[in-house]
């Protein structure tokens, strides 16, 4: 062990060493199976979805654009995450390199506030189509679309990148141990001998305003939704609103109850088992993955039907 300038003491470790359900190694074998078939449903799942919008030229519409974005971003989440637990699971391959485990961290941050983000712009779509359908057109185009991207990277950007600088910042200097299946930001830092408070805060009050607003923004629309549709004396028009809505809510209620669940079992650690939240963990980053292409690809007719074609062709 070496020693720092300020009076740290740092292990000299090159890496740290992923803790993942030790306390239960049953869990290991268990999960390993669903975990895997869930990760090739993800992997599947949203290359159809790709290949479908790529290939079908009536689905070359603005809005489908931001869905190939989900779909390439889920894609990156979930092989950032998965391969490594199934490894982990399989060949007992626990170490991760300093670098490759902030980089981890960072992708997951920045990578789960885009979902968030690119879900409350996807909720502009049927809050301009119900309430503004004479404006479609003109509102939501290409140039809304680029716009709207360019918004969802420079703000997850800015608001992602402090996290894994603040970790890789301080000082390792007793255990190299992660308990946790991934480099989840105060599972690392916690490991140091420096005061993580800036760490806690940042992550706290940057992840419940980012998210929390995300939300707030998607259930504005919505409720506009329902008032609007409400007020129309159309028949089937509240129908139509919620099969259009349908698919969307789902998702959001998803992403919301597990983002709560997960923050609760972090408050009454004393009454839950350690392995929870990182269960919890592990599988929000490959359920919602799997749920995004088949919610959309089966609430969608345009997406339901242009799969179906391509499948008749493939036959």
């Amino acid at each position: 062990m070496t020693a720092h300038q300020n009076g740290t003491i740092s292990t000299g470790a090159s890496e740290f060493l992923l803790n993942c359900f030790v306390r239960s190694p049953t869990w290991q074998l268990w999960l390993s199976l669903p975990l895997s078939l869930l990760f090739l449903v993800a992997m599947g799942a949203n290359g159809v979805l790709l290949i479908t919008i790529w290939l079908e030229a009536s689905l070359h519409q603005p809005m489908y654009y931001l869905l190939i974005f989900l779909s390439l971003l889920d894609i990156v989440l979930c092989l950032t995450v998965i391969p490594k637990v199934l490894a982990i699971f399989w060949f007992d391959l626990r170490s991760i390199s300093f670098d490759a485990c902030f980089l981890q961290m960072f992708i997951m941050n920045f990578f789960y506030a885009m979902e968030s983000c690119i879900i409350m712009v996807m909720a502009y779509d049927p809050y301009v189509a119900f309430c503004l359908p004479l404006r479609y057109p003109s509102i939501i185009t290409e140039q809304f679309v680029a716009k709207a991207a360019i918004f969802i990277l420079a703000r997850n950007v800015i608001s992602a990148l402090p996290i894994p600088i603040l970790s890789s910042r301080l000082h390792y200097c007793g255990r190299n141990v992660i308990e946790n299946c991934i480099c989840a930001n105060m599972s690392v830092s916690k490991l140091s001998c420096d005061d993580v408070t800036i760490n806690r805060l940042y992550q706290f009050a940057g992840g419940w305003t980012l998210l929390g607003s995300d939300l707030v923004l998607i259930f504005i629309s919505y409720s506009l939704i329902l008032q609007t549709v409400m007020g129309l004396k159309a028949e089937g028009a509240m129908a139509k609103a919620l099969s259009t809505c349908g698919s969307h809510f789902i998702l959001i209620l998803f992403f919301s109850t597990v983002l709560l669940v997960f923050v609760l079992t972090h408050v009454v650690t004393k009454k839950v088992s350690p392995d929870v939240p990182v269960l919890l963990n592990v599988l929000h980053h490959v359920i919602l993955v799997a749920l995004n292409p088949i919610v959309y690809g089966m609430r969608i007719q345009e997406i339901k039907e242009g799969i179906q074609r391509l499948l008749k062709k493939g036959w």
